[in-house]
């Protein structure tokens, strides 16, 4: 078994914990969390299912947007994955949106759990207003982030290629710094890269990291 099938397995244990509407709700501000976020429609959900081996962990909205609870998944008694509300897509008051943002920022900033941020944009659509706001958040806080160009399966390899190309100068133009891939849950394309990275931030063990060679004796 590879680690990056290993690190597999372990996601697949992910279980519902809690949902939480405001940070004073969440579970205790202790371990190792890494959290998911994107716009609404960019497919982050599929990605939290496709990394877990589960079908149904984190649910989609009938309509885009409307989620607004911080979900939490455990893994084991110190890590966690988190899914944030989607935000951007939904026709939804100004208000709300507004007050979606607060909740978001004020967990960025102050849940010092989490090790790193997850940040999911359609390859097609990428570097909107919303996905500039988590960045910018991020960098505030010096978390580090790592970007998912989801759906890649919608272009040839050539034109993905290129999208990613075009996002890294763009980050780079903004001032962001991001570690970025291509991914796709339907072709599964960036499943093990992105697995790893999730057990670099939550200080996964991997096999090749541990050794079962008898000591030598004297």
């Amino acid at each position: 078994m590879t680690d990056a099938e290993h690190i597999l397995a372990k996601l697949a244990q992910a279980e519902f914990q809690i949902s939480a509407p405001t940070l004073a709700l969440c579970p205790p501000n202790i371990g190792h969390e890494v959290a998911f976020a994107g716009r609404s429609n960019a497919g982050k959900s599929s990605a939290i299912n496709t990394l877990t081996r589960q079908r149904q962990l984190a649910r989609a909205s009938k309509t885009p947007g409307r989620t607004q609870l911080i979900n939490f998944f455990q893994l084991d008694e110190e890590r966690r994955l988190v899914d944030l509300p989607g935000y951007g897509y939904a026709k939804v008051p100004e208000q709300m949106k507004l007050e979606w943002q607060r909740h978001l920022a004020h967990y960025l900033r102050e849940r010092y759990s989490l090790r790193g941020l997850i940040l999911l944009m359609d390859i097609r659509h990428p570097l909107m207003p919303f996905d500039r706001n988590m960045l910018t958040w991020a960098q505030e806080r010096q978390l580090p982030v790592h970007i998912l160009l989801t759906k890649a399966d919608k272009l040839n390899r050539g034109p993905a290629t290129n999208a990613l190309q075009e996002v890294r100068r763009g980050l780079t133009a903004l001032g962001f710094e991001a570690s970025i891939q291509l991914f796709s849950s339907v072709s599964r394309l960036g499943i093990e890269d992105a697995a790893l990275q999730l057990a670099r931030w939550l200080e996964m063990p991997l096999p090749s990291e541990t050794s079962d060679e008898m000591p030598d004796t004297p």
